[in-house]
């Protein structure tokens, strides 16, 4: 089965969010670098991601993104 780069930069970043889950956010950034995808689009799929309610915003200067849900 072919993925679409989308698809697989989203799968990727979910998967960076459930390696962290009950730690603190993650920043777009951090992400970022970590996967190697453009800060520009990954915030483009975290806000899909967002209207998808898989993830959800955490305001402040230690904000970022969290699952919505426990990864299980």
């Amino acid at each position: 089965m072919k993925l679409s780069s989308r698809t697989r930069y989203g799968m990727r970043a979910v998967l960076e969010l459930a390696m962290e889950y009950g730690k603190k956010p993650m920043q777009i950034k951090a992400i970022a670098d970590r996967e190697d995808i453009s800060n520009k689009y990954l915030e483009q799929l975290i806000a899909m991601l967002k209207a998808a309610g898989l993830v959800r915003s955490i305001r402040g200067p230690r904000g970022g993104y969290v699952l919505a849900r426990p990864p299980q």
